[in-house]
C-alpha cells in the first residue's frame, strides 16, 4: 500500500513543494497560481509556484535542484515547453516531472518527441490541473490512471519513482 509520498528534488530544509511555471502568457502564470493556491492536495505540502520566463533561467534551477515540478507551456516563444522539455531531458539527470500545458490537442503527438512526463490540454482547470500535478509527484503508478481520465491528455510511463 502506498503511503503517497513524494521524493522532494529541493532540500530536504524546503517544507515546500517548488513549482516552476515556464509561460511568457502572464495571463496563463495567473491561471496558474490561482489554480494551484498554496496547496495542490491535502497530502502534499504546500506548494510554491515560481514563474520563468526564459530557458535558461529554468535551466539553471534545475541544474541547482531547485524544483520539484515543471509546469511548461507549450505556446511559449521562442521555446516552446515542448522543446524545453526535450532539452532538460537531453541536459538534466534526475530532473523533476515535466507537465506540458497545450493548446491544441492536435498538437499531443508531439509529447513523445518532447519526453514530457505528462500534456495537459488547456485551459486551466482549477481542479484537474492540480490533480494532475500531485499525480505526478507521487509515486504510485495506480494515480496516473485517474489523471487520465481529467483534462490530461496524454502521460508517459514513469521512468522514475520517487519518495521521500
Amino acid at each position: 500500500m502506498s503511503d503517497n509520498t513524494v521524493t522532494l528534488h529541493t532540500e530536504p530544509s524546503h517544507a515546500q513543494l517548488r513549482i516552476a511555471i515556464y509561460s511568457d502568457r502572464p495571463q496563463l502564470r495567473e491561471d496558474v497560481h490561482s489554480a494551484f493556491g498554496t496547496s495542490i492536495a491535502p497530502d502534499l505540502p504546500a506548494v510554491d509556484v515560481i514563474d520563468f520566463a526564459t530557458g535558461p533561467a529554468l535551466i539553471r534551477a534545475l541544474h541547482n535542484k531547485e524544483l520539484d515540478l515543471c509546469v511548461l507551456d507549450g505556446e511559449t516563444a521562442p521555446l516552446g515547453g515542448m522543446g524545453l522539455s526535450y532539452q532538460i531531458n537531453a541536459e538534466i539527470d534526475d530532473h523533476p516531472p515535466l507537465l506540458v500545458l497545450l493548446q491544441r490537442r492536435d498538437d499531443a503527438w508531439l509529447s513523445t518527441w518532447s519526453k514530457a512526463d505528462a500534456v495537459y490540454l488547456l485551459p486551466v482547470d482549477p481542479i484537474s490541473l492540480p490533480r494532475a500535478a500531485a499525480a505526478l509527484l507521487r509515486p504510485e503508478i495506480g494515480e496516473t490512471s485517474k489523471i487520465s481520465e481529467l483534462s490530461l491528455i496524454h502521460i508517459s510511463e514513469p521512468t522514475r519513482r520517487r519518495g521521500i
